[in-house]
């Protein structure tokens, strides 16, 4: 499926972005990075998760005959908008470009489940 190849796509390049001036990265976010443990950090989520979604992306739009792998990959799309509502309620909604990255992330998300591969009965 090219939507689930684009998702792929977009989560490597991010990853690598990431990698590549995490500081930069961060400051768009909102967020400040210091010191190990919040470089550590940064990485697990912003390398380590895009990287793992952007691999269970590639299987699943290689194995269309399994949807749920393409499940999943709607599922770690749409639990980052859910984080952000929860938030929302103690501290507001997003700002800025994250409002952007969340809509994506959203529309994505949904996008994906609304595409999804029915399941075909050879049973009479």
């Amino acid at each position: 499926m090219k939507l689930l190849q684009l998702v792929a796509t977009v989560s490597s390049l991010a990853a690598l972005i990431a990698m590549l001036d995490p500081d930069r990265v961060a400051a768009a976010m909102g967020l400040f990075l210091v010191g190990v443990n919040g470089y550590s950090q940064f990485y697990a989520i912003y390398v380590g998760m895009r990287l793992a979604t952007a691999g269970l992306a590639w299987l699943a739009a290689s194995r269309s005959d399994q949807p749920l792998l393409g499940d999943l990959v709607a599922l770690f799309l749409l639990a980052q908008p859910a984080g952000r509502l929860v938030a929302a309620f103690a501290i507001g909604l997003p700002r800025g470009v994250l409002f952007i990255v969340c809509g994506i992330e959203l529309l994505v998300g949904l996008a994906l489940l609304a595409l999804r591969p029915r399941k075909i009965s050879l049973a009479p």
